[in-house]
């Protein structure tokens, strides 16, 4: 099943790839790139250029064991859009539980965007599989520590904004699971080797931390 497949993914590189304003024609070098740095888990956000065609470019490229899926997905609508497109995993900024539910009532991953502890709770209860902590600049370390403290242990924590290879430690030791890597990974525009040195950069900082 997809959770399952999503925690394994995690737990070989608890990273997942942004790749904000991708377009069709760059998407599948990017992702066979990412892939041999080690991602698993590829997001295109639904506010980049034909974002579907770009998950159906992914989704077709990659071996089954990688997830594909949506960024910034807003309705239950888009859940349905992204899904037809072959996504696997719907990632929201918001906690909306009728797009949870509707995610979950179709199989998907779904991930959405919290900061509090009542938005959280109220996700997870909806059925999410893992808590965005969106933006990450509004909760610090420290609060995502205090939160640790009174979710299960096996929540899925992720940090998602403004995240670089030198904020990853501190938020590590108060609890995350991993992070969702934006613009410090990829922006449009950006060359392949741009983006494959950077996506290298934070694969040696995990592994440094994981050590």
């Amino acid at each position: 099943m997809l959770p399952e497949l999503f925690r394994h993914c995690l737990q070989r590189l608890p990273l997942i790839a942004i790749l904000r304003g991708v377009t069709g024609d760059e998407v599948v070098e990017l992702g066979a790139m990412l892939l041999e740095c080690g991602f698993r888990v590829i997001e295109v956000p639904l506010n980049s250029p034909k974002p579907l065609h770009s998950i159906q470019r992914l989704r077709e490229s990659l071996p089954v064991d990688c997830i594909v899926g949506a960024g910034t997905v807003l309705s239950v609508t888009q859940v349905r859009e992204v899904a037809s497109a072959g996504g696997q995993i719907i990632v929201m900024p918001h906690s909306d539980p009728g797009v949870i539910r509707a995610a979950k009532d179709i199989g998907l991953i779904c991930a959405p965007g919290v900061v509090t502890p009542t938005e959280a709770f109220a996700a997870l209860a909806a059925g999410a599989d893992a808590l965005k902590f969106f933006p990450a600049e509004l909760v610090s370390p420290a609060a995502l520590a205090a939160m640790r403290s009174v979710l299960l242990p096996s929540t899925l924590m992720l940090p998602v904004g403004g995240i670089t290879p030198e904020s990853m430690q501190a938020y590590c030791k108060a609890g995350a699971s991993g992070f969702g890597l934006g613009s410090a990974l990829y922006r449009p525009g950006q060359t392949l080797d741009q983006t494959a040195a950077n996506a290298r950069r934070f694969v040696q900082a995990w592994n440094l931390l994981a050590a």
